[in-house]
């Protein structure tokens, strides 16, 4: 792996639970960014061969590997992940999604140029198995607290966030809501937008069990997102409503191919 000469450090944040058939390709699409960074996994006690993948890595001064005691939930294992960072930035990945060797170092350009707290990217949508779908989902240069309100377009395995920023905002109710998109209402209300590309660096594979892969449960966990942030439930009615609008909108007009 090749590594941007002093460009600043990331923490790559991988939360894995059973993830042994996905993991090895994420751990190895993070290595192959070109920017300096530390990668750290933790294995929220799989029950499948994820340590066995691990192991592959034991070597690899770039991955730090760690095993929770017990079984934590996604929030809390990345929030475990945040505390030890010691990048200038942190980097979500899903251990089922992986990056474009660019992905990065592409944003790292962007969000020391506009000065936001938070880079994000379009992503690619593969199938449950890995294959392309040729459906990209787009996100606009520039993304507000409004904006998010109406639709939430920051998908975590995409976002580079300040870590001290992430350090302040943590994530909470994983088991009945969508931890992150609370996080980044949270952190958008604070420190105004964030930026992104327009191109499909992340490629994100559909769940058919996950939250987002049941719809009518998803939906009711945006809807708790928008109460637990603090929305009165007129307000959250008003923005449920815009989402429901906006989910349609972004199958509807996810275009065809990679745009590069």
């Amino acid at each position: 792996m090749g590594c941007s000469m002093g460009s600043p450090l990331v923490s790559v944040i991988i939360p894995v639970y059973n993830g042994a058939q996905f993991v090895g390709k994420a751990i190895d699409s993070a290595l192959a960014q070109n920017v300096d960074l530390e990668i750290i996994v933790i294995d929220d006690c799989s029950n499948d061969d994820t340590q066995k993948v691990l192991s592959n890595y034991a070597n690899n001064t770039k991955v730090i590997c760690l095993k929770n005691e017990h079984n934590m939930g996604v929030a809390k294992t990345r929030n475990k992940a945040v505390s030890l960072a010691k990048g200038k930035y942190v980097a979500f990945l899903d251990a089922d999604d992986y990056w474009d060797s660019d992905k990065l170092e592409k944003q790292l350009k962007l969000i020391e140029k506009t000065k936001a707290v938070i880079c994000v990217t379009a992503r690619a949508l593969l199938t449950p198995n890995g294959e392309a779908t040729n459906r990209v989902i787009p996100v606009n240069e520039k993304i507000s607290y409004n904006d998010l309100l109406k639709h939430n377009s920051i998908s975590c395995s995409s976002v580079l966030i300040l870590t001290d920023v992430a350090k302040e905002f943590t994530m909470c109710h994983d088991d009945d809501s969508h931890e992150d998109y609370i996080m980044w209402l949270s952190v958008l209300k604070k420190y105004d937008f964030a930026c992104g590309i327009n191109e499909p660096l992340l490629k994100y594979r559909l769940s058919t069990s996950g939250k987002s892969g049941n719809k009518l449960k998803s939906a009711k966990m945006t809807f708790r997102a928008y109460r637990y942030s603090g929305l009165s439930v007129g307000k959250s009615i008003v923005c449920f409503c815009s989402y429901a609008l906006n989910g349609v909108k972004k199958y509807l007009l996810s275009y065809v191919g990679d745009k590069k």
